[in-house]
């Protein structure tokens, strides 16, 4: 498995992970800010990051049948994982602002589901995802992501398993620290790209 300085490498030479001042999809600033889109349009980086994060799920979960990633972000990441371990990768996808199974995707009814994902902060698209396990009457046995933003626990039953663990900082305008205060910020996210 990758240390945690060695998956931060990773993230820097990717560019996954950049440091300046930003200004996230929130409105809220911050002194770093993770894509990793970026990580994963570098298939070698992508291919170790996914084995780590693989040999972490298998130390905690034994018995996966398919699994679950939300569009967009987790596609890749899901379906690396599915491939370490040698498992089904199905997404969901949004229509009219609501994730689904399209494209025939399925969940077989008693499957146990991992729901797979890029970067969880607040949880949104997991949790939704979550509803899609227990619709289809499947069996959710946990999560997991690249790296895990969440500042406090968000799911009852299932911890996160992640590569990395981040506490990113974020601030208002009103507030930012005096090492960025002067420095033109950038829009980074997937949303709203602009320099």
């Amino acid at each position: 498995m990758l240390s945690y300085e060695e998956s931060l490498r990773i993230l820097r030479k990717t560019n996954a992970l950049l440091e300046g001042h930003f200004i996230l999809s929130s409105g809220l600033h911050s002194q770093q800010y993770v894509q990793c889109a970026q990580l994963l349009s570098h298939p070698r980086e992508a291919e170790l990051i996914s084995a780590s994060l693989s040999n972490k799920i298998k130390e905690k979960i034994s018995n996966i049948d398919v699994i679950l990633s939300p569009a967009i972000g987790g596609i890749i990441i899901g379906y690396e994982v599915g491939q370490q371990l040698k498992v089904k990768s199905v997404f969901a996808e949004r229509e009219n602002k609501k994730l689904l199974l399209r494209r025939g995707f399925s969940l077989p009814k008693n499957s146990n589901v991992l729901i797979v994902e890029d970067v969880i902060t607040t949880g949104k698209s997991v949790l939704e995802c979550t509803d899609i396990v227990n619709q289809n009457e499947a069996k959710l046995v946990g999560y997991a992501c690249i790296i895990d933003r969440t500042k406090e626990k968000i799911f009852k039953n299932h911890d996160i398993i992640s590569q990395l663990k981040f506490d990113i900082k974020t601030y208002n305008e009103e507030n930012l620290p005096k090492e960025i205060k002067n420095t033109p910020p950038l829009k980074p996210g997937s949303r709203n790209i602009k320099k």
